[in-house]
């Protein structure tokens, strides 16, 4: 059905020009509409609760100028103090920089098992959403957390007041990791190239030991055979990630951007990343649409010389993590990152 003519001498009334999943809409005149209420987006199987495992959280602000908080996992259970230190995972959850929130039952769910089953302190930080904030909005805001967490290790060196008292008794600031799934994982790269890159990222006193990167969303404009070889009704399917693409992306830009694509024109060439690039694990489910590009973008660090480890869940999907967090598959995805955290 057509829309009506509007009268002479009136606007045409703003009309919905992307729409996605539901939660995002995009109208013609540039205004957003935004839902929050992920409630229906639940995981499947059991989901552990905060009375099922021994670890205390608490949600805490980054930047003030944005009012963005991340959560933050402390284990009870670890011995933590001053005689025993833990490393620091510093996660980016997924959603395509468009959609989701640590507070998701999912996100949620798997960061106490991070925190207990690592054991690490695990902070689970929420960035600028997409395309109210577009590109590279998310980026700023994970160089802002790893400021304010270089500030923390500063202030609880010198024993300051401000310093937060989880990170001043538990944390081990010489072992950080920044992860993340999908977008978060996509997130996790440009922070390590940052840091890797000459004048780029500055940490210290922080050092960041690792990458961990689940099935990091990335694209670009010529399609792998695992994206052509996706149905077209797949929810999680090059159709919707590049809706994504576009509500995310500078305007103009197209998936060749170094924002999206780690090798299209722009991107810092990974021959060119120093010492301070962290050794990576990468996660890529053989079922995922992005299989093609996470292999890929493997084979690239290895030829560059970098640390590099590729682990492949067969028979799982994009975000299978998120999905199920206590499933099988998600188990041993713990078990896989526990070997490369304590082994770094």
């Amino acid at each position: 059905m057509s829309s009506p003519t509007p009268a002479p001498g009136t606007a045409a009334a703003p009309h919905v020009v992307e729409d996605c999943l539901g939660f995002v809409q995009l109208l013609s005149d540039g205004t957003v509409r935004r839902s929050t209420d992920y409630s229906m987006l639940r995981p499947t199987g059991r989901v552990p609760s905060d009375s099922d495992l021994p670890v205390q959280w608490k949600d805490v602000v980054y930047d003030d100028t944005h009012g963005l908080r991340l959560r933050m996992y402390r284990p009870t259970n670890a011995g933590v103090g001053k005689k025993k230190k833990l490393p620091v995972l510093v996660y980016f959850h997924g959603g395509g920089f468009c959609l989701l929130s640590f507070e998701m039952t999912s996100f949620h769910a798997g960061a106490l098992r991070l925190a207990t089953e690592l054991p690490a302190l695990v902070l689970s930080a929420d960035y600028r959403l997409a395309p109210e904030h577009r590109l590279p909005a998310a980026l700023d805001d994970a160089e802002s957390v790893f400021s304010w967490l270089r500030a923390q290790a500063t202030s609880s060196s010198a024993a300051a007041a401000g310093a937060d008292p989880w990170l001043a008794e538990s944390a081990d600031f010489a072992r950080v990791f920044v992860s993340g799934d999908s977008a978060g994982g996509n997130i996790s790269h440009h922070v390590a190239v940052g840091h890797g890159s000459e004048g780029g990222l500055a940490l210290a006193p922080l050092r960041l030991a690792g990458c961990v990167m689940l099935w990091p969303y990335f694209g670009g404009e010529e399609p792998t055979p695992s994206e052509a070889a996706c149905p077209a009704d797949q929810v999680m399917g090059p159709a919707l990630f590049d809706q994504m693409w576009r509500l995310a992306l500078p305007s103009g830009a197209n998936k060749d951007h170094p924002f999206a694509n780690p090798f299209a024109p722009g991107s810092v060439p990974l021959s060119d990343l120093g010492a301070a690039f962290p050794p990576v694990l990468v996660v890529d489910p053989d079922q995922d649409p992005l299989h093609d590009r996470v292999v890929d973008y493997v084979a690239r660090l290895k030829a560059a010389g970098k640390a590099v480890e590729l682990v492949v869940f067969a028979g799982q999907g994009h975000g299978f993590f998120v999905t199920e967090p206590c499933g099988e598959a998600s188990d041993e995805l713990i078990r896989v990152i526990r070997r490369f955290v304590h082994g770094a």
